[in-house]
């Protein structure tokens, strides 16, 4: 629509006295007072090119009037105005009848009886808007009277109707858009819902508040006829150059009939959600100068319940809703050595009704040296230190330090054809316990423990590369020895080591805070090729490794990895990544990916498949697909299903299709979804089923119905 507002500005600017008026035509008559042409008549006015069969100049009131086939080009668009126009150069005032305006580029037209301007302000009579084919328009706005503010580029349009074809289907008292891209204030798009057995009538109505450049506001209310009523709001910033923000709350109350029929844990829902980016906050915030690099990350969710996501909007598939939510904060600065972070870690679990036992990493503090080299680069060292507070309200807290130093011996050997090196793994923690826990330990293993540990990586490497006629060929031998080395503790470490062991079962709330693995004497080889084209794109990528340990309580052989990454053709791509374990005797793990991009067809489909043992806990089984398919440059049709094999549950479901032409869009989607709730009966979940309609009227814009529920 903003090419319309340039014509627009044409209608306001083609008015102005400050430009000089040329008139070509086949007969023309002049005087001192006036300027009379007829047939093929041409108005050159400023950078505008005008056309007409008549024109009549008067010199001393500067009035322009032209009769009959009025036409004007600006740039590559050719525009039609009207039959009669009349322009007064030195004024404001301006007069076309009727007047008529079609931009080839965004096939957007206006036709009205009268156009009449003053000053910024441009009035319209009766008259019509559309996108669609001026001679047989599938929908067009008739209105009684519009407005074109030419300073703010914005158009009021009174007693509208939306028409489809010539048949009346909306009427609106005001409407009201724009003609450029400017950010305004105004209502958005409603989304409706029809009535629905459990939730009956559903309509949001978001309105949009832009006062200032650097931030806006949307408000989103809405009511569920049968359930409650709430609203959502969200804040948009810009405060620096190099940072942005967005900030998201909501509340949702419910009636009372819906909260006692299905049991729910909450009769209100809020929340909120907090983005925030700075890429430089110390220069920004602070006004320090610094060579290196300084930047912040903010992303803050926390909710009563998992029915704040499940009612932000309409459209339920849309909103992700994990039973776990992680919130962080995030701050650096870095130079060419070192590092420094600082860190807020919080986890919600919505699963449980409150989040009292859930432990917090509120801060962590990190201090990393970047790798460094000694004795002419043959020495290498890095250094990795950080402090966290473990917190939680009901519970034991623990504040834990760690130090992490690698040192690398490394050296190529037969002009680089083979490098070798031999690393020192230096480990250290200690962790100090506060609080009191839940059920008091009559042992008392919360005793201030130091664990230390040192281990030791050798490693050897090999790699080929051959380039033939048509692509080229890359192959890299690698294999790797650890040694476990030595391990110390005391304190906690020694005395929960037995219990808290990967031989038992987890849930021990001893064992919260005890997450040491052996390192086991170890080999792995790998042999790792890549297959590029003449034009450096990546063909194929595999990768096969295979663990061998030399524990005695243990198989030697660890699991078999078998990696591929594959290029098929320019639109069929596949993935895989399978592990092998040799002894349970069957693949632990696999990941297929398929991928079809092609003109008409867009085909994904993944599979995840994990066996770990003969619980069920420790199989699952997932398939994700989705489909689209470009039948013509009108119809598109598409499904999408994510299913869990495992415990037989459809996870949700699309299934539709879309019609697109160039004025207006319209779908229908059916859509099922299994979306968690929080009852008193603990975590339980609710299956929806729906059909969408999807109604776009183009440039104007569109919405979702939500049409029923099953």
């Amino acid at each position: 629509m903003h090419k319309l507002a340039l014509l627009l500005l044409w209608v306001a600017g083609t008015l102005s006295a400050a430009q000089n008026v040329e008139v070509f035509a086949t007969d023309i008559e002049s005087n001192a007072t006036h300027i009379s042409a007829d047939h093929d008549v041409v108005v050159l006015y400023g950078d505008q090119y005008l056309s007409a069969n008549k024109i009549s100049y008067d010199r001393h009131t500067s009035v322009l009037e032209l009769f009959g086939n009025i036409t004007v080009l600006k740039g590559a668009s050719y525009h039609i105005i009207g039959e009669y126009a009349r322009l007064v150069l030195n004024d404001d005032d301006r007069v076309f009848e009727p007047f008529y305006l079609l931009e080839k580029e965004q096939d957007v037209w206006m036709s009205t009886q009268k156009a009449c301007s003053k000053k910024n302000l441009i009035n319209l009579e009766e008259g019509m808007v559309s996108g669609c084919d001026p001679t047989n328009p599938l929908w067009r706005l008739r209105f009684s009277s519009a407005q074109f503010n030419e300073t703010t580029k914005w158009m009021d349009i009174y007693n509208v109707s939306l028409m489809l074809y010539d048949v009346p289907v909306f009427y609106f008292p005001y409407f009201g858009y724009s003609l450029d891209f400017k950010r305004r204030t105004g209502l958005l798009s409603p989304v409706f819902g029809l009535p629905t057995s459990n939730e009956g009538f559903f309509y949001q109505q978001p309105i949009y508040i832009a006062t200032d450049n650097s931030w806006d506001i949307e408000l989103s209310p809405q009511i569920r006829t049968r359930r409650g009523a709430g609203l959502y709001a969200t804040l948009r910033f810009v405060d620096t150059k190099v940072s942005k923000g967005e900030l998201t709350t909501g509340y949702f109350r419910e009636k009372s009939s819906y909260f006692e029929s299905y049991d729910l844990v909450n009769r209100e829902h809020y929340g909120f959600n907090f983005n925030y980016i700075n890429y430089n906050p110390l220069k920004e915030w602070l006004g320090y100068t610094l060579a290196g690099q300084s930047g912040l990350f903010a992303d803050m969710t926390w909710m009563n319940d998992i029915d704040y996501l499940n009612l932000k909007g309409n459209d339920e598939i849309k909103n992700t809703t994990p039973n776990q939510i992680y919130s962080r904060i995030n701050a650096f600065y870095n130079n060419e050595q070192d590092y420094y972070g600082i860190y807020f870690k919080y986890f919600l679990d919505l699963s449980r009704k409150n989040n009292d036992e859930t432990i917090q990493s509120l801060p962590v503090f990190q201090y990393h040296h970047y790798l460094d080299a000694l004795f002419k680069e043959y020495l290498f060292y890095s250094v990795d230190a950080t402090a966290t507070n473990l917190f939680r309200k009901s519970g034991k807290n623990a504040f834990q330090s760690e130090l992490n130093v690698p040192v690398t011996l490394r050296h190529s050997f037969f002009n680089d054809y083979l490098e070798l090196s031999y690393t020192m793994q230096l480990h250290g923690r200690h962790i100090f316990f506060s609080g009191e826990d839940v059920i008091p330990d009559p042992n008392n293993h919360y005793n201030n423990g130091i664990f230390a540990r040192n281990y030791y990586i050798f490693d050897m490497e090999s790699s080929l590369a051959k380039r033939y006629e048509t692509f080229s060929h890359v192959m890299t031998f690698n294999a790797s020895y650890v040694n476990g080395g030595s391990d110390y503790k005391s304190g906690y470490y020694e005395e929960s080591e037995e219990i808290c062991s990967r031989n038992y079962i987890y849930g021990n709330p001893l064992c919260d805070y005890y997450d040491i693995v052996d390192i086991e004497d170890a080999a792995e080889v790998a042999v790792t090729q890549f297959l590029f084209d003449s034009t450096g794109q990546q063909i194929l990528y595999h990768k096969l490794s295979q663990k061998i340990t030399n524990e005695l309580n243990s198989d030697a052989l660890g699991e078999l990895e078998n990696e591929l990454d594959l290029q098929l053709s320019d639109t069929v791509s596949y993935y895989n990544d399978t592990l092998y374990n040799h002894d349970l005797t069957r693949i632990t793990k696999f990941l297929n990916a398929l991928r079809y991009n092609g003109d008409t067809i867009v085909f994904d489909m993944t599979h995840l498949y994990e066996n770990y043992g003969e619980a069920t806990l420790t199989r699952s089984s997932y398939i994700i697909a989705d489909v689209a398919y470009q039948y013509n440059k009108y119809y598109q049709y598409f499904a999408k299903v994510a299913f869990d094999i495992e415990n037989a549950v459809k996870k949700n479901m699309e299934l539709g299709f879309i019609y697109s032409k160039r004025c207006w869009d319209f779908g229908i989607r059916y859509v099922e979804n299994n979306r968690p709730t929080l009852t008193n009966n603990a975590a339980a979940s609710e299956f929806d089923k729906y059909v969408y309609i999807t109604i776009s009227l183009k440039p104007i814009g569109g919405t979702d119905i939500k049409a029923w529920q099953f």
